[in-house]
């Protein structure tokens, strides 16, 4: 199997994808981030000394997703079409449910912008939280689903 992020000395390199074709390409993924029930009753209530959790933990995701070619090596800069970072409180479980999207007309999936939207989503809620609650757990970061390029449409087994 030729692995595409190494050359023939197996030396890390960036994909070429000159010669891929141009569609639109989809990828949506999720997390959790587990807390205790006086700190999720805390955010809901607006009574979190940080301020408004959501709101900040949304446009964080959002400009992560905007950052992830600086933050993981081979990926590549993709021209984002949009981004949106949904954050639904389950206060019977003590779980704030983070779903984003990253949506692109490019040579390449936007996967691993998701997953950054989705991770910093999750560790923006973590930050605005931890005066209250250090034992919150960033839990189940992962690809939901992705639509576009070669290998078509994946969707994760439930």
């Amino acid at each position: 199997m030729e692995l595409s992020h190494v050359n023939e000395k197996g030396e890390a390199r960036m994909v070429n994808v000159s010669q891929k074709n141009v569609n639109e390409r989809v990828a949506v993924a999720s997390a959790r981030v587990r807390m205790k029930k006086e700190t999720i009753q805390m955010i809901a209530t607006g009574q979190m000394p940080k301020g408004d959790v959501l709101a900040t933990a949304r446009i964080a995701g959002i400009m992560g997703a905007k950052q992830t070619d600086k933050l993981i090596p081979m990926c590549h800069n993709l021209p984002l079409d949009g981004v949106t970072v949904d954050l639904e409180m389950d206060e019977e479980h003590s779980l704030v449910h983070i779903t984003a999207t990253a949506t692109c007309v490019w040579k390449t999936g936007v996967e691993m912008e998701a997953l950054t939207a989705a991770t910093v989503a999750a560790l923006t809620l973590y930050d605005m939280c931890k005066a209250v609650d250090k034992g919150m757990v960033i839990e189940a970061v992962q690809l939901e689903k992705k639509t576009g390029g070669k290998s078509g449409t994946y969707t994760r087994e439930k």
